[in-house]
């Protein structure tokens, strides 16, 4: 191979120097076309896909998750969001069951009219979390994780069917128009809003455990783009982001044309994510013990099946359309070195392309606070358990 350098660089002229330059990058790039450049650095000097949203990174609050309020949680308090932030994260997603701020007997099964029920104290609450992480430079990402008329959990009575029945797309719209005026003067760097939590057509609403199915495409693209509408009515530069079809797994083409971006989940695969849930697997105590990688049951579990699973997403990047990965994370009953193992995949996977996270949970079973593994050496943090491993790998992303 010739020597670029062997020419006397110091007894030239700085038009030589100039010229032998050019040359240098010249003969670089014919290299490359001999086939002397490696797979890797070929990907390593292509540009990568520019990500319409922020790559926020963060994690899933559940203060309002349960449509109960009798029922919740231990609410997050401010020390945890300085926590977050002081921690790097930028981002807070907040799902949310719409019976949690309506004034109605939770006792009872719900009608239809009492959907319009808000419960403005209860709102002034949930309104004071997102004061308080946008205090703490967080973004605020809210989300229906139980709508009128649908929701990935049963637990609740729903009166209608959101993909089906008009009332509760009515009702929907009613609302997030009721957040979007709420926050109409708000940055959309400060605020989102999140349609429905994992969509699926389900023949029960009401049994979790009943047939499901893909929400058509047309059906979809009627409930986001009528919801859409009813929050960008009081500000056009509103954000809206749509879960990804087949609770969260898959693109939705049919809104693309919308600008509304798209969410997809770090939950794949199931055996990984959600090994012996109950509400996840009808038979939890029988299920094959996780590996990564690994032969699990009648697949073998690689990164490369990771890779397959995203790439509808990666695509979805490069067509110009905003998406984030509103849940990811695992079930604490997975060993913890499998976990790491399938997580650091999949968040490099996410990361090196441009996608943000936020993990399912901040505290809680698949939180880096009080996950309560069992195999977990803890570090006390401030008298909470914190997993110092996790919140590692998340914060090197």
């Amino acid at each position: 191979m010739l020597n670029l350098y062997a020419l006397d660089i110091f007894s030239m002229s700085e038009e030589q120097k100039i010229n032998r330059r050019d040359f240098v990058k010249s003969a670089s790039i014919a290299s490359l076309g001999l086939g002397l450049a490696t797979p890797d650095f070929l990907r390593s000097i292509q540009p990568k896909p520019k990500n319409k949203l922020p790559q926020w990174k963060g994690f899933n609050l559940l203060d309002f998750f349960s449509p109960d309020p009798a029922k919740s949680r231990k609410g997050t308090t401010e020390e945890h969001l300085k926590w977050i932030a002081d921690w790097g994260f930028n981002f807070v997603r907040l799902p949310m069951a719409y019976p949690h701020y309506l004034k109605i007997d939770h006792s009872k099964n719900i009608t239809p009219d009492e959907v319009y029920r808000i419960d403005e104290q209860a709102v002034d609450k949930i309104d004071q979390l997102v004061s308080t992480a946008h205090k703490h430079n967080l973004h605020v990402s809210l989300n229906l994780h139980r709508a009128p008329g649908y929701c990935v959990n049963a637990g609740f009575y729903e009166p209608y069917n959101l993909w089906t029945d008009q009332a509760a797309l009515d009702a929907f719209c009613f609302h997030w128009n009721m957040w979007a005026k709420r926050y109409k003067n708000v940055s959309s760097k400060k605020i989102s809003f999140d349609l429905v939590n994992e969509p699926s057509m389900r023949e029960d609403m009401n049994d979790q455990h009943s047939k499901r199915s893909t929400v058509p495409g047309d059906v979809y693209r009627k409930v986001a783009k009528a919801a859409s509408e009813s929050i960008r009515k009081e500000n056009k530069n509103h954000l809206v982001i749509a879960d990804g079809n087949d609770v969260g797994t898959k693109v939705i083409p049919e809104i693309t044309d919308l600008n509304i971006a798209q969410s997809c989940r770090g939950y794949h695969p199931g055996i990984i994510s959600h090994y012996k849930a109950p509400w996840a697997n009808k038979d939890p105590e029988n299920l094959p013990e996780p590996k990564w990688p690994g032969q699990v049951g009648d697949k073998y579990l690689s990164r490369q099946m990771l890779e397959e699973f995203y790439k509808p997403w990666i695509e979805l990047v490069n067509k110009g359309v905003g998406v984030h990965c509103g849940e990811c994370g695992c079930w604490n009953k997975t060993p913890h070195d499998v976990f790491l193992a399938w997580f650091t995949d999949v968040l490099d996977i996410l990361s090196s392309n441009g996608i943000g996270f936020a993990l399912w949970e901040f505290q809680g079973d698949f939180g880096v606070l009080d996950s309560g593994r069992a195999d977990v050496s803890y570090e006390d943090w401030h008298g909470h358990k914190l997993d110092r491993k996790l919140l590692e790998l998340l914060r090197k992303q």
